[in-house]
């Protein structure tokens, strides 16, 4: 039975229990509960009955005594609303100077520098004692669970301030995307994943593997000089959910993406497209296919020459590169295909990343990219001037289409 049933169980048993239960019997069926359940049961009662701990773990101490003792204690049970009455009682002024340290608009004073650092609740603990209101840290942490606080790392959700025109170009981009598909053309997703250190560097996830044995690796994530990075740059087919990832071992440039595309063409998409007439690029706006990048358009032309067809290039608009359909359609896969395991050596990348495959019919084909890429390339006004570009009427710095030379 998993967590949350056995806890719900445990908490309608409870509830149609208690109401004849006087607080000596519920500590005694509660430890009892914890008892029967064994490793994890105190937990698990805790938190289906709301009794504390430590009031579970006296329960199970008085279980252990001899019937004649627990016997001769019967009849001392407390009277209702009897006991240590709730701190918030004596200092009903506590809760709201907790809530002005916490609650993120109004922190307290501006100047004090727990303003933005008070996740320990012995913190807390001291700033609340210093304005008057003497706790301990276990009591302020009952606090916070009581207000349904809990630590929480931050989420990377918020994308900057968007582009006045973001939306229309979503609009634009699954327009083109759809109008290519129709007609049976080729439509891709191409983005460069994050660069990845070759070696016995820790990878982050885990792995089935004997227990207490972890695989050994190294402390210290430095660039190993012989073996070097690897930079996967894919391609994917938005209509046949298919993959290709060329892994590069030099610089993200748009010579290297460009060739990516060229080597997925050749090994994949020809074969799936063999009517093709024109190709469709969806991409990002930042990296090696900033689309402000002359490098970017002369390879383009170059790419656009051997295949024989117009390349026509939608870009996401800045900030939003999240939603380019490679991210969460192969990249995602790849990651979880090889977590928790060590990338030793460019090949062993290439085979995981060439392994990645999922229900619903993933192909992913990978290759290695030996070719050394400069950073360095200047593209003259003249070279550029041979690039038979066409911008399109509505954001033509996004979209545009590149034509091949006539042979």
């Amino acid at each position: 039975m998993g967590d949350a049933k056995l806890v719900a169980r445990i908490r309608r048993k409870y509830r149609s229990l208690r109401s004849g239960l006087d607080e000596r019997m519920r500590r005694h069926w509660a430890a009892a509960e914890a008892r029967d359940l064994g490793w994890g049961g105190v937990s698990a009662v805790a938190e289906a009955t709301g009794l504390s701990r430590v009031t579970i773990t006296k329960g199970l101490r008085e279980l252990k005594q001899p019937a004649r003792v627990r016997a001769a204690e019967a009849g001392r049970v407390r009277r209702p609303g009897a006991g240590r009455k709730p701190v918030t009682e004596h200092d009903p002024e506590l809760d709201a100077a907790l809530d002005a340290l916490i609650d993120p608009l109004t922190r307290g004073d501006p100047e004090s520098p727990l303003r933005w650092t008070c996740k320990s609740t012995y913190r807390l603990a001291e700033e609340l004692e210093r304005q008057g209101h003497p706790v301990s840290p276990r009591t302020v942490a009952t606090l916070l669970h009581a207000a349904h606080y809990s630590l929480q790392a931050n989420r990377k959700t918020r994308e900057g301030a968007s582009h006045p025109d973001r939306n229309a170009q979503f609009e634009y981009i699954n327009g083109r995307v759809l109008a290519f598909q129709d007609r049976g053309q080729p439509a891709i997703s191409v983005d460069t994943k994050k660069k990845e250190l070759v070696g016995d560097f820790k990878n982050a996830g885990r792995t089935w593997r004997p227990r207490g044995e972890p695989e050994a690796v190294r402390v210290h994530d430095f660039k190993d000089d012989e073996l070097g990075k690897a930079i996967p740059h894919g391609v994917y087919d938005l209509l046949n959910d298919q993959g290709w990832v060329s892994v590069g071992i030099d610089h993200d440039t748009a010579e290297f993406a460009c060739n990516s595309i060229r080597r997925w063409w050749t090994q994949m998409g020809h074969r799936r497209f063999p009517r093709a007439t024109k190709l469709l690029i969806t991409a990002d706006a930042g990296g090696s296919n900033n689309p402000r990048s002359r490098l970017w358009r002369l390879c383009l032309q170059g790419l656009a020459d051997t295949l024989g067809l117009p390349v026509t290039v939608c870009h996401f608009p800045p900030g939003t590169s999240k939603w380019n359909k490679i991210e969460h359609r192969l990249f995602s896969f790849i990651a979880n295909n090889w977590r928790g395991q060590p990338l030793v050596s460019v090949q062993t990348i290439v085979e995981l990343i060439a392994s990645t495959s999922t229900r619903s019919g993933l192909v992913v084909r990978a290759a290695l990219d030996p070719k050394r890429y400069s950073t360095n390339v200047k593209v003259s006004d003249d070279q550029l001037a041979t690039v038979r570009i066409k911008p399109h009427e509505f954001h033509g710095d996004w979209n545009y289409t590149i034509a091949p030379h006539r042979r």
